[in-house]
């Protein structure tokens, strides 16, 4: 589950921007000294992976683009919601990239995806609806209450939501898995115990010490699991 961690940095640095430009309107109050920053923090992170050659995915270009568009409509509007509506453009793209089938399952170990690959695609679409719903509110509190409310709001549940899923997706898998793994276990011991019954039954042994066997390999497999 490090790897998924790893990935949701993506959606950390696409909003980079637009958090920067909310820190720096809480401070200042000034709308086109907050978004004329937050526009050269945008090209400065693609300027930087230039500089370093890094490669640069058509997720970060379209942000670029967005902060790009957010703020000089901004600028020219007089209005900071055009930049708050932004993470909801963000929410919807990766919402519908993450309605792609199994795509979490590049990131959990090979032991869970043979365990429970029903259950992470089924997350997966979690993730998918929580990106939705996170674009709706964020549409919904821009539109209906002040700067100050959006960023306190939309600041804790961002962070707070992303965590909460994480959470619960992790102990799903993990209890689902771990059922999963004792209840294979014990078909197995079953399987092998089967398998010597039939051995020691063709070689004479007694029923008696064929069932002492059974009963102490099944207690053995279930306390091991």
């Amino acid at each position: 589950m490090r790897n998924l961690l790893e990935a949701g940095k993506l959606l950390l640095v696409d909003l980079a921007a637009t958090l920067f430009f909310l820190v720096l309107y809480l401070l200042t109050h000034n709308v086109a000294l907050s978004v004329m920053l937050g526009m050269a923090l945008g090209i400065a992170q693609i300027g930087w992976r230039l500089a370093r050659r890094m490669p640069i995915d058509t997720m970060q270009w379209m942000s670029l683009f967005l902060v790009l568009a957010a703020g000089t409509v901004t600028l020219i509007t007089d209005d900071p919601r055009f930049v708050m509506i932004k993470p909801s453009v963000i929410y919807i793209i990766v919402g519908v990239v993450m309605l792609k089938r199994g795509w979490i399952n590049r990131y959990p170990p090979p032991i869970a995806i043979e365990l429970v690959p029903d259950i992470a695609v089924i997350l997966g679409y979690a993730w998918s609806g929580l990106m939705f719903f996170s674009a709706a509110l964020n549409l919904i509190v821009a539109f209906n209450f002040s700067v100050r409310t959006w960023s306190v709001t939309m600041s804790i549940y961002g962070i707070a939501s992303k965590v909460a899923m994480f959470l619960i997706g992790y102990a799903v898998m993990r209890t689902i898995g771990r059922a999963r793994y004792r209840r294979r276990q014990l078909q197995d011991a079953t399987r092998e115990l089967a398998d010597a019954i039939t051995a020691d039954s063709t070689n004479g042994a007694a029923p008696g010490s064929i069932h002492s066997a059974i009963t102490d390999d099944l207690v053995k497999a279930g306390n091991a699991s």
